[in-house]
């Protein structure tokens, strides 16, 4: 059978499944919660928004029963944010683990390992939600299938290993940009896609069928990812790799030689770049991660369709950010195009706070249309710092800082939201842009006290990968 080095089908199905459920999941929490805080069903909504429903209820006193919508709905919005907070933190821990294991690991025997373990924690949760919804089991046991699926890694995982295949499968830095910046694109796409689709599918066919659909697609992706796709890194074993001390000694110091084999400057700049791209992820997927909750909440009420428009327009983000990093990297330097996405973000974040209207909520995504920039832009910066025989130790490093980060951006921001949901919804925008200013000064920082020019910084990195791969690994 004829195998493949094509690892985006991969990637555009684990996206694809992934989004279908991902807002769902919300969506089931919040209802679930909404029936058992106030003990009546959740109200009925046309395809716009729920609370012009509401304020006729309320006026004609005749059709809405139930408690006063403003406290129930900040009941219900505390209990949501706080159930997201405890399963991104249940799930955090192992999914740290196995990714930084699994992924520095893949650096010894290839990165196939990074993307099929994944697939089957994905595949395992999907199971768990539908068994969870069709027989209306404990709400919290998602928080345990969220465990669960996490020991077998995550997007973390999957992120870490399908970049660290592409890069293995390029031959300069330019290259690099343009694969990891396309590999961004068809994650986005894909995700952009599943995310239309959740709002339709949910209302036509109900929770249960679009995580069926996800399941399905899970389990083929997991067949050609074992049987289709070819190791990008075969690595020959060697006499002192086949013992089992050799084998666990390479495994546990791979990070570690990572910078032990490098000189003062070049993990200098390592630690730099990963502490702003780390910042920037923190304060970017922090504020993202409430969105859902903010449009739910007074005064725009989405309803799911609205909420699935909404969330797709992430799709034309990722594509005007892949424009952006191609049209851009022709003419200017990488710190440039780093802030500029930053920058978007910044000015993107401010303006949401302070939407209340449905077209407002939909025009803030112009000035974040190149909000993606950053992430590829970072990663092949940090990539051509190593040699290839270390990408997959370095993004082991970025994937588990990433997921940590993001994670607890998560956490943070679910907290910051049922805190500050009853006196300013939007308070957590300004917190996620003034976050921004933090990974900004940094880059500010590393171009004016590192670099004279753009050309020099490529120079330099340039350098730093000569002086890496000619030294010896450590063993």
């Amino acid at each position: 059978m004829k195998k493949f080095y094509f690892v985006e089908p991969v990637f555009a199905a684990y996206a694809f499944a992934s989004f279908l459920g991902y807002p769902l999941v919300q969506q089931y929490v919040y209802r679930r919660l909404w029936k058992d805080i106030t003990n009546t069903s959740y109200p009925a909504m046309n395809t716009s928004s729920r609370c012009s429903t509401n304020s006729s209820n309320h006026s004609s006193h005749q059709e809405w029963s139930g408690p006063p919508w403003t406290l129930t709905e900040q009941e219900v919005q505390k209990a949501a944010s706080l159930f997201s907070m405890y399963s991104e933190l249940f799930s955090l821990i192992p999914s740290l683990l196995v990714t930084l294991i699994l992924v520095a690991y893949s650096d010894q025997r290839g990165r196939k390992i990074t993307i099929i373990l994944p697939l089957i924690g994905s595949l395992v949760y999907c199971l768990s939600f539908l068994a969870i919804s069709i027989f209306e089991l404990n709400l919290y046991l998602l928080i345990a299938a969220s465990f669960v699926s996490a020991l077998f890694g995550g997007i973390g995982t999957m992120l870490g290993g399908c970049f660290s295949y592409v890069v293995d499968l390029c031959e300069d830095g330019k290259q690099k940009t343009l694969r990891i910046a396309g590999l961004d694109m068809v994650f986005g796409l894909v995700s952009g896609v599943a995310l239309v689709c959740t709002g339709y599918f949910l209302r036509v066919a109900g929770f249960n069928w679009p995580f069926f659909t996800a399941a399905v697609c899970h389990l083929v992706n997991l067949l050609y990812a074992v049987f289709l796709l070819e190791e990008s890194r075969v690595v020959e074993r060697t006499v002192d790799s086949s013992t089992s001390g050799g084998e666990m000694n390479k495994l546990t110091f791979g990070i570690y030689n990572l910078f032990a084999q490098g000189s003062r400057r070049r993990n200098g700049l390592l630690v730099l770049l990963i502490v702003i791209f780390c910042s920037f992820s923190f304060a970017n997927f922090g504020g993202l991660t409430v969105v859902t909750l903010y449009e739910l909440n007074e005064p725009l009420c989405w309803s799911e369709i609205l909420i699935g428009y909404s969330s797709a327009l992430s799709m034309v983000m990722f594509i005007t950010s892949f424009i952006g990093v191609y049209v851009l990297s022709r003419c200017l330097p990488d710190l440039a195009i780093i802030f500029i996405g930053m920058l978007s973000v910044f000015i993107g974040m401010t303006v949401m706070a302070f939407a209340r209207t449905t077209l407002m909520m939909f025009l803030v995504r112009i000035p974040m249309l190149l909000a993606i920039m950053p992430f590829p832009v970072l990663r092949s910066m940090l990539s051509k710092v190593v040699s290839k025989s270390e990408q997959g130790a370095l993004f082991a490093c970025v994937a588990f800082v990433d997921s940590l980060f993001t994670n607890l951006g998560s956490a943070a921001f679910n907290n910051v939201y049922s805190i500050t949901v009853t006196w300013f919804p939007g308070f957590v925008f300004l917190l996620a842009a003034g976050l921004c200013l933090i990974p900004m000064s940094l880059l500010c920082a590393l171009r004016f006290f590192h670099f004279e020019d753009g050309s020099e910084s490529e120079g330099l990195l340039a350098e730093e990968d000569t002086q890496v791969t000619d030294s010896p690994p450590v063993a």
